[in-house]
C-alpha cells in the first residue's frame, strides 16, 4: 500500500499510466526514476496481492460458503461504496471552487467526452454508474473484482482442482493476463493471480522456499536490469521501433511483474521479518487499508495543485514525487488513527473491520 501511492504519484507528462506508456519527454534524472519506480520496480504489487488473497480466501474452506460471502460484502462492499461515495463528494465539492475545479477538469479523472470534465456535467445516471462501476478513487477497481473473484470462488476452485479443466483455465487466464484484457468486473491480472494462490494453498505449494529456477538473487537481477531497459526504450525506442515499441513494453512489463514477484516473495523474507519486530511498524501496518482507500484520487489531485503553485522551482517534479506520496501517506494514517480512537465503530465499517488487530484504546 505504500508503493501504491507513489505509483499513482505518477507526475511525468503524460500521466495515464499503462504497461507501454511512453513519456514523450526527453530523458533526464527526474523522468527516468518517476518512470523507472512507478511503471517498473512498484509494479509487482496488486500480483502478490491477489496471490495473497487468493491463497487466504481458500484456507478457509472449512467455513460455508454463504457466510463467507456475507462477511466479503460486509469487509469489501460496503467499504467500496463507502469510499466512492466520499470520493464523488469530495470532487464535487472541489468543483465549488475555481481554483481546484481547474485541478479537476485539468487531471481528467472524472471526465467523460470532449466537452463534460466535470461532475456537475453528469446526468444522474452517470453519476450512479461512477459510484457503483468506475468509482473517482480509482484504486477501488481491486476491490470491485476481488468481490467478483470471491463470489465466484467455487467455480475457480473447481477450474484449479481438475486437471483438464486447470490447463485449460490457467491458459485462458494467462493470455488475459499477458494481453492485459479487462473487463470491468473482471481482468487477467486479478483472475491469473488470485486462482495462483488458491493453487498454492490446494497443492501444498511451499511459500516459504523457492524452487531452485526461483532464485531471488539471480531473479532480482534481472528485476532490476528489466525495469531499467524497460525505462530506457520507453523514452527512447520508439525511434528505432516504431509502432512496435507498444507491444515490447507490454511483454517486458510482464516480464518485470513477474521476475519482481519472485524477487519480492522470496527474497525480502528476512528484512518483512526484521520489520514485523518493530512495534511501530505493526501499528502502522494496521493502517494499510486507510492508506489505500484515502490516497486517491487525492494524490493526483494535489500533485496538479502543486504543480501550478511551484513550477518554476529547480527539481519541483521529483521533490514533489518523492514527499507528496509521504504527506498523504502521514494523512491517511493521521486520520485513520483519529477516526479509530474517536469514532472506532465508524472506522471499522469504513475499512472492514481492519485494522483493529493490535489496537489498544
Amino acid at each position: 500500500m505504500f508503493l501504491l501511492v507513489f505509483v499513482h504519484g505518477y507526475n511525468l507528462e503524460i500521466n495515464y499510466l499503462q504497461p507501454w506508456t511512453l513519456p514523450h519527454e526527453s530523458l533526464r534524472f527526474t523522468t527516468f526514476t518517476v518512470y523507472f519506480l512507478a511503471n517498473g520496480l512498484f509494479r509487482f504489487r496488486i500480483p502478490m496481492l491477489f496471490i495473497i488473497s487468493g491463497l487466504l480466501f481458500a484456507q478457509h474452506d472449512y467455513r460455508p460458503y454463504g457466510e463467507r460471502t456475507r462477511k466479503r460484502l460486509r469487509t469489501l462492499l460496503l467499504p467500496y461504496l463507502i469510499w466512492s461515495a466520499i470520493g464523488l463528494l469530495l470532487t464535487w465539492l472541489f468543483e465549488l471552487i475555481p481554483f481546484t475545479r481547474d485541478i479537476i477538469a485539468g487531471s481528467k479523472i472524472v471526465q467523460i467526452d470532449a466537452q463534460r470534465k466535470l461532475l456537475h456535467d453528469y446526468h444522474w445516471y452517470e453519476m450512479l454508474f461512477r459510484w457503483l462501476v468506475i468509482p473517482v478513487p480509482y484504486q477501488l477497481w481491486f476491490i470491485r473484482v476481488l468481490l467478483i473473484y470471491n463470489i465466484a470462488y467455487p467455480a475457480i476452485r473447481w477450474c484449479v482442482l481438475h486437471r483438464l479443466g486447470r490447463w485449460i483455465f490457467f491458459g485462458l487466464a494467462f493470455l488475459m493476463w499477458l494481453s492485459t484484457a479487462g473487463f470491468v468486473f473482471f481482468e487477467g491480472e486479478g483472475l491469473l493471480f488470485f486462482s495462483i494462490g488458491v493453487w498454492m494453498n490446494k497443492t501444498k505449494f511451499n511459500i516459504d522456499k523457492p524452487a531452485s529456477w526461483m532464485n531471488p538473487k539471480i531473479l532480482g537481477l534481472v528485476f532490476l536490469v528489466l525495469a531499467a531497459l524497460k525505462t530506457w526504450l520507453a523514452f527512447n525506442g520508439e525511434a528505432f521501433l516504431g509502432n512496435g515499441i507498444y507491444p515490447v513494453l507490454a511483454l517486458m512489463h510482464k516480464m518485470v511483474i513477474f521476475s519482481g514477484l519472485i524477487t519480492a516473495w522470496f527474497g525480502f523474507n528476512s528484512f518483512v521479518t526484521w520489520f514485523m519486530k518493530k512495534a511501530w511498524f505493526v501499528w502502522l501496518s494496521a493502517f494499510a487499508f486507510m492508506i489505500y482507500a484515502f490516497h486517491a484520487p487525492l494524490v493526483a489531485y494535489a500533485t496538479r495543485g502543486v504543480f501550478m503553485a511551484v513550477n518554476q522551482l529547480p527539481y519541483y517534479r521529483f521533490a514533489t514525487y518523492i514527499l507528496l506520496p509521504l504527506s498523504i501517506i502521514a494523512l491517511a494514517i493521521g486520520f485513520g488513527a483519529l477516526l479509530r480512537r474517536f469514532l472506532p465503530k465508524v472506522y471499522g465499517i469504513m475499512t472492514g473491520g481492519r485494522g483493529f488487530c493490535y489496537y489498544k484504546k
